[in-house]
């Protein structure tokens, strides 16, 4: 059994993802710097250091294990619950599905997850503009990194990565025919951005705009049990 000491340290101590070791020790040289110049700035600059590690942040997730779920792939706020058609860069047809538009600020962990198991189609990275993601016209006109994943039945939906007002890099992990697990970790955008989920066609939300969203954990819908199979190896 976990002690309440463990469970504290847990999460005082969550682990950082590796992007971020790009990050952390040159805002820490920063603090150092500012505090030679002058203490208020090096303050100043400490709390941009300690800042810069809470973005980073990595925590476990447990993914419910009930097939055929679809879990959201970010942490933040459900911006809006919309038809509309999949990204034209990934040639599914123009026929509106549901979308969930989940928005990131920059204190949300950013790490993205995979919605649900399937096969890795295709990706298409679009340059863009960089618009305040939680508008709705980010969906056609702000950078992002669209892939299209096949489920086991056959039928396909759509995950977007888009680039915000103060986001500037979108990194996919991702290779095509990769099979992937719910839950899985895939990507991360820095530093405030939105991620938008196109459900397979027939499949309606079980969500609704404005409530909050923990990556990996929270049901965004679900598909029949039996077409949610294991996709083929």
């Amino acid at each position: 059994m976990r002690s309440d000491y463990q469970t504290w340290a847990d999460s005082l101590f969550v682990p950082i993802n590796p992007e971020g070791w790009r990050f952390i020790p040159l805002f820490v040289l920063a603090a150092i710097a500012l505090f030679w110049i002058w203490a208020p700035l090096g303050w100043l600059g400490a709390a941009a250091a300690v800042w810069c590690v809470f973005f980073f942040r990595d925590p476990e997730r447990v993914v419910p294990t009930r097939a055929g779920l679809v879990v959201s792939p970010a942490d933040g706020v459900v911006q809006s619950v919309v038809e509309a058609p999949p990204p034209a860069e990934l040639a599914m047809g123009d026929a509106p599905v549901w979308r969930i538009s989940v928005f990131m600020n920059v204190f949300n962990v950013h790490v993205n997850r995979v919605p649900v198991a399937g096969r890795i189609v295709d990706q298409a990275y679009t340059p863009g503009q960089f618009f305040n993601a939680s508008l709705d016209k980010a969906s056609v006109f702000n950078e992002r990194m669209s892939i299209r994943l096949a489920l086991a039945d056959g039928r396909e939906m759509a995950v977007v990565q888009i680039a915000g007002l103060v986001a500037r890099r979108i990194r996919c992990d991702l290779v095509n025919d990769q099979i992937v697990a719910t839950g899985e970790r895939f990507g991360l955008i820095r530093f405030g951005s939105r991620v938008d989920v196109y459900l397979p066609a027939g499949i309606a939300p079980l969500v609704m705009a404005g409530q909050t969203m923990i990556a990996g954990e929270t049901v965004l819908a679900e598909i029949p049990v039996e077409t949610a199979a294991a996709p083929d190896q």
